[in-house]
């Protein structure tokens, strides 16, 4: 089925309230009333267009069946991404990732540096979506005083080059679907991680407890973005007795094969150890299988070769596989 994503014009009012309303009927307690909160709509295209920003809709046959908008915003050079809906029978075509797809880039060339969207507490299968996309959620609920008495949760991106970020605890827990795509994924590709006590599957039970360790302060949690697009994590696991309070650790550097060779790697880590510094850690060490790539990232770096262990992991039956034990100090120093 071949659909034409065009500019939406104002012509369209009628078919895009209808797609809208129809989409917020299948949520409880969800009211469209144009008139009264939403007279935009009336003209949307004009609406975008005085805003600086474009408008699309998706046509099939002569019928609307998507739309997507996007505007700057008062911030950082950010973009918003809204008005993004698909009908029901369109949904898991890849409409909407093209309609996405769409947004973004008109977005990144006009100079957007992030994007943000803002997303009904309801709409579960929108957040899926927008996770998969590499979006995570950021900041506070933001609370409507509307007829639906609306609830919305604000996601965001990074959306230029390379870019590597802390994740706080709601940003952590929105994360875990496209974190666990990303370790099965390099787990697939053959790539090989610093974690040698997780399991080679990170399954979603263990991406919910790493957002939980990070929600309590137990480690952070980077993730990395290419291009607009989730690619990379490494946590730093942090000591939490009096006595060791000094030290952190890193493990599970992944990164998606699709990345390539692009740098990846070495901005997580680079980051990971200023992290760790901006919070007071003065020891930082790293465990590498030693039949893993990623062993040449600490070699040949600034880091110290504390020693190898022979036969420290145990993938199943045979010989164990040894580690290389890496550490480096973290403190600054005072010499002249």
């Amino acid at each position: 089925m071949t659909c034409l994503i065009r500019p939406g014009r104002d012509s369209d009012a009628q078919s895009f309230i209808r797609l809208i309303g129809d989409s917020w009927s299948e949520y409880p307690n969800c009211i469209l009333d144009v008139d009264g909160e939403n007279p935009e709509l009336k003209a949307l295209a004009t609406y975008f267009a005085h805003a600086q920003g474009m408008l699309w809709a998706a046509e099939d046959e002569g019928q609307i069946t998507g739309m997507i908008g996007t505007k700057p915003t008062q911030h950082d050079e950010a973009w918003e991404i809204s008005r993004v809906y698909v009908r029901p029978e369109r949904r898991g075509s890849g409409l909407a990732h093209k309609l996405l797809d769409t947004a973004e880039r008109f977005a990144s060339e006009a100079g957007a540096a992030r994007l943000v969207l803002w997303t009904d507490t309801r709409f579960d299968a929108a957040h899926a979506f927008y996770e998969k996309r590499g979006y995570v959620r950021s900041g506070s609920i933001r609370i409507l005083d509307d007829a639906s008495k609306s609830l919305e949760f604000r996601y965001a991106k990074p959306l230029r080059d390379l870019t590597v970020e802390i994740l706080d605890a709601a940003a952590a827990s929105s994360a875990e679907r496209r974190l666990m795509q990303i370790s099965q994924d390099a787990h697939d590709a053959g790539r090989e991680n610093t974690g040698h006590y997780a399991p080679a599957e990170r399954t979603k039970e263990y991406w919910r407890k790493v957002s939980s360790d990070a929600a309590v302060g137990k480690c952070l949690l980077l993730a990395a973005w290419l291009d607009g697009q989730m690619m990379g994590t490494i946590q730093i696991r942090l000591a939490q007795t009096a006595q060791t309070r000094h030290r952190a650790e890193l493990t599970d550097l992944l990164i998606h094969p699709s990345a390539g060779a692009r740098g990846l790697d070495v901005a997580l880590i680079q980051r990971a150890e200023q992290a760790a510094r901006g919070i007071g850690r003065q020891l930082i060490s790293a465990r590498i299988l030693e039949d893993s790539k990623l062993q040449s990232l600490f070699l040949g770096g600034d880091w110290t070769l504390g020693g190898r262990l022979p036969d420290y992991v145990r993938d199943g039956p045979g010989e164990g596989r040894a580690i290389l034990f890496f550490w480096k100090s973290l403190q600054v120093s005072t010499a002249q």
